[in-house]
C-alpha cells in the first residue's frame, strides 16, 4: 500500500492509499486545502481542528447541493421518458385511427364505384 505525502493548510500528511489512487488522493488533498483556504480567508485563524471541520461541513454542503440537483434533474429526466411514453402511445393510436379512417374511406370508394359500374 503505497504512501502520499499531501499538503493541507501548509501542512503535511502522509496517507496510506490503494495502488493507483495516489493522483486522486492528491487531487482530493487539493480541494480541501483550496476549502480549508476559503475558510481562513473568511474566518481568520483558527484551531486546526476547527478549520478542517469547518472546511469538511462546507464541502458537504456543497455536496448535499450536488446531490439534490441531481435528484431533481434525474425526476425532470424521468418525468420527460413518461411524458414521451404517453405521447408515443397517443401517436400509435392516432396511427391507428388514421389507419381505420383511410380503410373505410377506401371501403366507402369501393362501394361508390360498385355502385356507378351497376348504373
Amino acid at each position: 500500500m503505497p504512501l502520499v505525502n499531501v499538503m493541507v493548510n501548509g501542512r503535511a500528511y502522509t496517507i496510506a492509499c490503494d495502488d493507483g489512487e495516489e493522483d486522486h488522493l492528491r487531487a482530493l488533498a487539493a480541494t480541501v486545502d483550496a476549502k480549508a483556504r476559503e475558510v481562513l480567508s473568511s474566518v481568520g485563524l483558527v484551531g486546526d481542528t476547527r478549520l478542517l471541520l469547518m472546511a469538511a461541513l462546507l464541502m458537504a454542503d456543497e455536496y448535499h447541493a450536488a446531490v439534490t440537483k441531481l435528484e431533481s434533474t434525474a425526476k425532470v429526466a424521468n418525468d420527460l421518458s413518461s411524458s414521451r411514453g404517453a405521447l408515443e402511445n397517443q401517436a400509435l393510436d392516432a396511427e391507428a385511427k388514421a389507419a381505420n379512417a383511410l380503410e373505410l374511406a377506401a371501403k366507402q370508394v369501393e362501394d361508390i364505384a360498385a355502385r356507378l359500374v351497376e348504373a
